[in-house]
């Protein structure tokens, strides 16, 4: 915000975030037409993004100065780019989505089944990148396996003609779309990786560091209004929805407000959050996740979470609970 601004000027934020305009994303569009970043002083501009990995890089190089990531992929960014100004200051999937999602028609109902069968994963999909520990904690024969890199847009329909058996994915994400394609919900499989000894955390707020310590105030306020508007989705998933559509006209309501849902019961509102409020990291588990991808991820300098994550500019607690 320039000098000769008026006092009243709201400082505009671009928002990166991972995905495309699907019912996760509604928290952050309701957040906008609710007026609660307008009371934080904030404009917010959201863009889609094209995968976990995306925003990461354009908010290193300060294209964005907040965005959505994997941390996970962001610990393996930061390893390979110390020097980059980039940390995650909110986690919001405190239960990752990462999931293989395979049909049990074609074989697929636990980790093992994998073996000998063809697994789609597209090469950018923050799921795929986690398939090592996932692999690595079930004991499976990787070289069993099959992997066909496939693109986002094919992911799904190849799984629903059959051509692979399983693919990496959000869990919020393949299932649906596979809904949508015609796979009954009772033919698929969904093996979330956090509940096979994956103990990752998953997508977070991230930052442009130097950004953030110039602008302390909006980190906060910004951060503060992400929180409200997660806690009036839950309150109200189809209001939120509203919001989403506005922007993508060609989303099904129904179908992304079970979406959301899908994300608030399975990756939002976890015991964790309920008991702590949404945004902080339990010090013990994400040590655990670290230890974890150093089993699959030779880093080149000792990782240390608090070079990936820095909890000072979240709001207090109480601003922080969901319900």
């Amino acid at each position: 915000m320039g000098v000769s601004a008026p006092a009243s000027a709201e400082t505009k934020v671009p928002f990166a975030l991972d995905w495309k305009f699907e019912g996760p994303s509604a928290p952050y569009f309701h957040a906008v037409d609710a007026g609660l970043f307008g009371a934080a002083g904030l404009d917010v501009e959201i863009s889609e993004g094209k995968g976990s990995l995306d925003a990461i890089p354009k908010v290193a190089t300060g294209a964005f100065p907040i965005g959505f990531a994997d941390i996970n992929s962001l610990m393996r960014f930061l390893d390979q780019n110390p020097d980059a100004p980039v940390k995650a200051v909110m986690m919001v999937y405190d239960k990752p989505p990462f999931a293989v999602v395979g049909r049990k028609s074609l074989g697929i109902e636990a980790p093992k089944d994998l073996e000998g069968k063809v697994l789609g994963a597209p090469p950018p999909d923050g799921a795929w990148a986690q398939f090592p520990i996932f692999a690595a904690e079930n004991g499976l024969n990787v070289d069993a396996i099959t992997v066909e890199p496939v693109g986002f847009p094919t992911r799904e329909p190849m799984l629903a003609e059959g051509k692979v058996a399983a693919v990496t994915g959000f869990s919020f994400s393949s299932t649906l779309n596979l809904k949508r394609l015609g796979v009954p919900m009772d033919d698929q499989s969904v093996l979330l990786m956090a509940d096979y000894g994956v103990a990752l955390y998953g997508n977070a707020i991230i930052v442009n560091t130097d950004f953030a310590s110039a602008n302390p105030e909006v980190i906060t306020g910004f951060l503060g209004a992400v929180a409200a508007g997660w806690k009036e989705a839950i309150a109200n998933p189809g209001a939120a929805v509203e919001a989403l559509i506005k922007r993508n006209p060609a989303a099904d309501p129904d179908l992304e407000t079970e979406r959301l849902q899908m994300a608030i019961d399975a990756n939002v509102l976890t015991d964790y959050v309920m008991a702590n409020g949404m945004g902080g990291i339990d010090a013990d588990r994400m040590a655990t996740a670290i230890e974890q991808t150093k089993s699959v991820y030779e880093f080149n300098s000792e990782p240390d979470a608090s070079k990936y994550f820095d909890d000072s500019y979240l709001p207090a607690a109480d601003a922080r609970m969901l319900k």
